[in-house]
């Protein structure tokens, strides 16, 4: 099992094949084996999906941004999908720092405003707190930072 608390400061990048699926409402708004993982001390990892594997068709940007010490400027996403708005699902970096390029436009996701997210075919847990953006998984360690801070880096 791995710890939140072996996690790095500053924050890893990492190349995963995992098999990620994000679905709403019946919906498949993500499937990829081909993100990024970023992992962060005392938070459970964020992972970062290309583009291409996500319906960005459903997804709108909104006028919130935020700036990630690590990573660079930060912009967000809604979700709509039919008559149904889902506010800030997730969020990208369209340019961020040249540490983290390989995530340029990437998406990352919080796991609770969906139905279902899996790792691998596993449900993920959001991480508690409402504002960090970590996955809890069976193979992730439970002891993670629940304190609500700014936003997700």
């Amino acid at each position: 099992m791995e710890s939140v608390l072996d996690h790095p400061r500053p924050p890893r990048l990492e190349r995963t094949t995992r098999r990620i699926i994000i679905e709403h409402r019946g919906v498949v708004i993500a499937d990829t084996t081909n993100a990024w993982v970023v992992s962060r001390a005392g938070q459970a990892p964020s992972y970062y999906l290309p583009p291409v594997d996500v319906r960005r068709d459903l997804l709108r940007q909104v006028a919130r941004q935020t700036f990630c010490e690590w990573k660079g400027r930060a912009v967000y996403w809604d979700l709509v999908s039919g008559e149904e708005i889902v506010s800030l699902v997730g969020w990208s970096y369209p340019r961020p720092v040249p540490g983290f390029a390989a995530i340029a436009n990437h998406l990352a996701f919080y796991a609770a405003p969906f139905d279902s997210v899996t790792v691998d075919g596993v449900p993920v847990t959001a991480q508690p707190g409402g504002l960090y953006p970590g996955w809890i998984t069976a193979d992730s360690a439970a002891s993670v930072s629940g304190i609500p801070a700014a936003a997700h880096c």
